[in-house]
């Protein structure tokens, strides 16, 4: 298949999983079709096809990417006391969830939309990234620095709480990130009993 004048496969490429990755934020991934991405992109849409099989390939590798890029840059220090890792997990979420608002918008809503089998091979990415909040939550049972009746549910209430930063948060509005990071530190500690 010959490439659109000016197509280049480095371009092209990061192009249409930009452009993808807005629309679906934006409109929905079910509204979106292969035509508005190409005419998005500027090319023909049969051009799409040399990147990805289908629109639903498209997506699955936008959701795995983005928990890939978030599982690779979390790193935390098992050895470090339980609030603090706790901290800095809270601080990092937000950071990272704030600087890639589109992608976060598509790992929680866009979910119903994968297949079977797409959808497991998320599922399997989110889990071992909420199972890293929920060792730290253990730890801090342990260490007897947090008083949380059930580790699991606390790990879906925190990521979800500091997830919900995305839906209102704007740059240049009343609180920056900085404040807001302190806050939902607060929030946190509360959530888990602190001591």
């Amino acid at each position: 298949m010959a490439r659109t004048t000016g197509s280049r496969a480095t371009i092209t490429g990061p192009l249409i999983r930009d452009k993808a990755r807005r629309l679906f934020a934006r409109q929905g991934y079910a509204a979106v079709s292969m035509r508005q991405i190409a005419a998005a992109v500027g090319v023909q849409a049969g051009t799409l096809y040399s990147y990805t099989p289908d629109k639903q390939a498209l997506l699955a590798d936008l959701l795995e990417s983005h928990m890939q890029d978030l599982l690779a840059a979390w790193s935390d220090d098992a050895q470090a006391d339980p609030l603090a890792r706790l901290e800095r997990f809270v601080r990092f979420h937000i950071a990272f969830s704030l600087d890639h608002s589109d992608a976060v918008f598509l790992s929680y809503m866009e979910l119903r939309n994968l297949t079977p089998g797409n959808f497991a091979r998320i599922a399997d990415l989110r889990g071992r990234y909420e199972a890293a909040l929920e060792d730290i939550l253990r730890d801090g049972i342990a260490a007897g620095r947090m008083r949380i009746e059930d580790p699991k549910l606390t790990t879906l209430a925190l990521i979800a709480m500091l997830t919900g930063v995305t839906n209102w948060y704007r740059e240049g509005g009343r609180l920056d990130r900085a404040r807001i990071a302190q806050i939902y530190w607060g929030l946190a500690q509360g959530a888990v009993g602190a001591a």
